[in-house]
């Protein structure tokens, strides 16, 4: 039977999203119902919203607890806390050779939530978007597959967990597995939000030496430093790419460009030496249109590989993560300003501005028991 449940509903356009009362469907055979203690808001929620033109609820970093499963469900049962993070179809070429990030159905399952049927509908009937990420987190209660959930600690708090189900995943995975980041030798992040700052924490507990941060903010550049970046850049001087080749004797072995702008885009592939890796989160101007790039030889020398989620393997790898942050070695709280689920459009705007880093809900005064 359907459940009632308090949903933020993005009216699209850009438009800040507003509380509602919806009806979550039924969970289909291999699904489960979270509780959702807290949800991190990430730039994609707000991009989502931006463009698209239908209502739909957002939310893709969900931690939670399971209250009910669907009858195919296998490894998780009511009572456990876990952790919502992208879908993926587990049965593609990609998913069964240890590439979920890089699913075939991808984009389907997570941008365009892809399910069955409705998840989300209003009391009247209208179907409500739902399943972003296969989740639709930004609700007291959300629909997840089996497959995008993980476990998690009994020590972990569900505010602190919420942004490793995408961002520090997205950044820390990216250094770990993507980049060919290496002991000793230079990585370069743009941007020092939360996938730059995890990003950046990764080269600390990888060994690169020197990691360099550009971030246009004094603060950002402060709290990078503080994180394990080695240099800071403002990125205001013309030559800044020059200046980083200059400092790393030749340039920078891999580089990670979360600002997506085309003068970043540049800058970063003249930051890196021959043989160097560009990992990029967006590409400058509209999706369907071609990106200029410099061309000539140099241009040849080098490899840009588009970062899905650091290549992840939730399973595995995010349990890898939350070590990493018991150790003290990823301190992400530090990013971290909580807001009640009834704030969301302050917390959207607050990312949208840049005054916090990742705002989290939560959502103690939804749940009365």
């Amino acid at each position: 039977m359907p459940r009632r449940v308090r949903a933020a509903v993005s009216p699209g356009g850009g438009a800040p999203p507003g509380i509602e009362e919806l009806l979550l469907d039924d969970p289909l055979p291999d699904e489960v119902v979270l509780r959702v203690e807290a949800a991190g808001v990430c730039h994609t929620d707000l991009g989502v919203g931006a463009w698209s033109r239908e209502p739909r609820v957002l939310g893709h970093e969900g931690a939670g607890v399971v209250v009910a499963t669907g009858a195919a469900v296998k490894r998780l049962r009511p009572g456990d806390r876990v952790l919502a993070t992208f879908g993926w179809c587990g049965t593609c070429p990609n998913c069964t050779r240890g590439r979920p990030a890089y699913c075939f159905d991808g984009i389907a399952l997570n941008l365009e939530g892809a399910r069955s049927r409705p998840p989300l509908t209003r009391p009247d009937g209208e179907a409500v978007r739902g399943a972003f990420f296969q989740q639709s987190c930004f609700a007291t209660h959300a629909l997840a597959t089996e497959r995008n959930c993980v476990k998690l600690p009994d020590w972990l708090d569900a505010a602190v967990a919420a942004p490793f189900g995408c961002g520090i995943q997205t950044g820390a995975g990216a250094v770990f597995h993507q980049l060919g980041a290496l002991p000793g030798r230079p990585l370069l992040v743009i941007g020092a939000g939360a996938v730059g700052a995890a990003a950046i924490m990764a080269g600390r507990i990888t060994g690169c030496d020197p990691v360099i941060v550009v971030e246009p903010v004094a603060a950002r550049r402060e709290l990078a430093l503080s994180l394990g970046a080695s240099h800071a850049f403002d990125g205001s001087d013309a030559d800044w790419a020059e200046q980083i080749v200059d400092l790393t004797g030749g340039g920078a072995t891999a580089a990670l460009d979360t600002a997506g702008k085309q003068a970043t885009f540049e800058a970063a592939l003249r930051s890196l030496h021959s043989g160097g890796t560009l990992g990029v989160l967006t590409l400058p101007g509209a999706f369907e249109e071609p990106v200029p790039h410099p061309g000539g030889i140099d241009f040849l020398t080098k490899r840009i590989v588009g970062v899905i989620e650091g290549d992840s393997v939730p399973e595995t790898f995010l349990p890898r993560l939350f070590a990493h942050h018991a150790a003290g070695d990823l301190p992400i709280d530090r990013l971290i300003r909580t807001y009640p689920f009834a704030a969301i459009a302050s917390a959207f705007a607050d990312a949208h501005d840049g005054a916090v880093i990742k705002p989290v809900l939560t959502f103690e005064e939804e749940h009365d028991d």
